[in-house]
């Protein structure tokens, strides 16, 4: 897969990561794993996401 300089799903994982990073510091002082799950999960999406953009990119 080429990547052309107007892809921008590889910045979908990260700003998913950043995004539970920052929710899980809402959840760092009851519980550490609610911190670690919260990361998971914004990783989690930041890839949905870029699999989805990579798709869009991909048809046009």
């Amino acid at each position: 897969m080429a990547h052309s300089g107007n892809d921008r799903s590889s910045w979908a994982v990260g700003g998913g990561l950043l995004l539970g990073l920052g929710i899980g510091f809402f959840f760092l002082p009851e519980s550490g794993l609610a911190f670690v799950g919260s990361m998971l999960a914004g990783l989690g999406f930041g890839l949905l996401l870029s699999a989805i953009l990579s798709v869009i990119a991909a048809r046009k």
